[in-house]
């Protein structure tokens, strides 16, 4: 019997996300942000093979995905396999693996799946060869590979700042329940920032993060995304989508990430099941209830 691993990788939501004009010496943009991880997770499955092997990688999705599309990306691309590319290249010796994927979570959608499946992958080849990284090397391979990627080492609530390399726990039961609600259209993530540098961006304020997280009467309203205004402006559909989710959730429609998903803070998880349920049947649009999540442990079994 071969060894194997199960991950799950959360979802993660940006409660509130300021981002600064683009630095012009790394190419990245600073950020300062509220982010959670939710009970919303795609699922990475590893299995070791005899040494020698060579690494073979699969990805499919769930039949729950609520926005499947082609699986069409070069593997060079995918970023659990360049995680996987990476601990090979740290530990200086091949880890063979038969690596299956199976996605709920949406390509383009805000909600940084591809940056989770990259922590996962570092996770689970950490816990399957007992390489024992320790979270710097972890964080330090991590931060190679995407600015969330780090994030979704910790999980849970934090304000994640810098160009992502800044990562502190915060404790905020504020927002139990959320709903997501899944346009049609992804929101690929370079042109939202593109159009975010055309629009000229002057005011970056990170202390707007603290000052959310220590308000006193903290309301969803208060919730805010920089990148709202150019994701907009390349996918119009998120305008016509949020004017119709609106009058329905009755409160402010958010967007997570650079989208396409938006989301609306709910009162408790039944008003989050009543208003997602609304929201399918009258709209027609894809709507799922989350929560907050912590980081799920990676677990071993035989195959």
């Amino acid at each position: 019997m071969s060894e194997c691993v199960r991950i799950l990788a959360p979802a993660k939501v940006n409660l509130a996300l300021a981002v600064g004009p683009l630095d012009e010496g790394c190419g990245l943009h600073p950020v300062a942000s509220w982010m959670r991880t939710i009970d919303f997770c795609d699922q990475l499955e590893l299995k070791k093979l005899p040494d020698g092997s060579f690494s073979r990688f699969a990805t499919v999705w769930s039949e729950q995905a609520p926005r499947p599309t082609d699986i069409d990306w070069p593997l060079a691309r995918d970023l659990a396999f360049r995680a996987h590319q990476a601990v090979e290249a740290h530990v200086g010796t091949s880890l063979p693996i038969q690596s299956l994927l199976t996605k709920e979570i949406p390509v383009g959608s805000g909600l940084g799946g591809g940056s989770s499946n990259a922590a996962a992958m570092l996770r689970g080849l950490d816990a399957l060869f007992g390489l024992s990284l320790g979270n710097e090397a972890l964080t330090t391979i991590a931060a190679s590979l995407g600015s969330d990627v780090p994030f979704f080492l910790q999980g849970g609530d934090a304000v994640v700042s810098g160009f992502g390399e800044r990562c502190v726990p915060t404790q905020c039961e504020r927002f139990p329940a959320l709903v997501l609600v899944f346009p049609a259209t992804a929101c690929p993530t370079g042109e939202i920032f593109d159009a975010f540098d055309e629009q000229q961006p002057q005011d970056f304020a990170p202390e707007r993060i603290d000052e959310v997280l220590q308000g006193s009467d903290l309301e969803g309203d208060d919730l805010f995304n920089d990148l709202l205004h150019a994701a907009e402006t390349v996918e119009p559909e998120l305008v016509e989508c949020r004017t119709a989710l609106k009058p329905l959730a009755e409160r402010t429609v958010h967007l997570t990430g650079s989208g396409s998903t938006l989301f609306v803070p709910a009162d408790n998880t039944m008003h989050a099941e009543a208003l997602a349920t609304a929201i399918e049947e009258r709209l027609g649009l894809k709507a799922r209830v989350v929560s907050a999540v912590g980081l799920p442990p990676a677990e071993m079994h035989c195959a």
